[in-house]
């Protein structure tokens, strides 16, 4: 199994889960832009078109922050053959763009496609994201027909939440790998729906 971790604006420092992933698992693989404090969305979705057709065979997403919009602006300008190679994504922290929280200096990321995705998607939000409320992110899943995790109040999901390794996030990202892979061998007939948050 391949993951292609995303990380959002100003990349994910040492501290980040995603960071402690990459370390614990070479199976985890970031995707490196050449500007990550002055995020174009088209730069950086040409920068994963690239990146995904010089790795074989599938591969998971792995996204937090502002890289959740690029995997939807990358699915709705990409052709089905290529889309066909993700197994799942994992979207942790969508950020709202029009939030007051939103990086000035991030740009294109406005309107979010909010077509369903073409392949399992887990949305994972806290209650207390200073960057997206949750009836943001749950109205996100919802129109993206990924499930819904709901995590409690623990921030915007990064470094300075101090998750640690973040075995719980590796729990649901496991979890929609075995989801992903049983839809795939019924041939799709599994429901796949948001979770109401508890």
């Amino acid at each position: 199994m391949r993951f292609l971790v995303l990380p959002g604006y100003g990349s994910s420092g040492p501290q980040h889960w995603q960071s402690r992933w990459e370390k614990s698992d070479p199976a985890f693989k970031r995707l490196e832009q050449r500007d990550w404090d002055h995020p174009d969305c088209s730069e950086w979705v040409g920068v994963l078109k690239r990146s995904l057709s010089e790795i074989p065979g599938d591969v998971v997403l792995v996204a937090h922050s502002l890289a959740c919009l690029m995997v939807a602006h990358w699915a709705q300008s990409t052709q089905s053959r290529m889309r066909g190679r993700i197994l799942a994504a994992m979207l942790v922290a969508p950020v709202d763009p029009s939030g007051p929280e939103f990086p000035a200096s991030a740009v294109g990321f406005a309107p979010i496609p909010v077509a369903p995705f073409p392949f399992p998607t887990l949305v994972v939000a806290s209650t207390n994201d200073p960057y997206a409320s949750i009836n943001f992110a749950v109205n996100l899943a919802q129109a993206w027909g990924s499930r819904c995790e709901i995590v409690g109040a623990r921030g915007h999901l990064n470094a300075e939440s101090e998750m640690g390794e973040w075995p719980e996030g590796l729990g649901l990202l496991y979890g929609l790998i075995r989801q992903a892979e049983g839809l795939r061998d019924d041939g799709g007939s599994e429901d796949w729906k948001v979770v109401p948050p508890a």
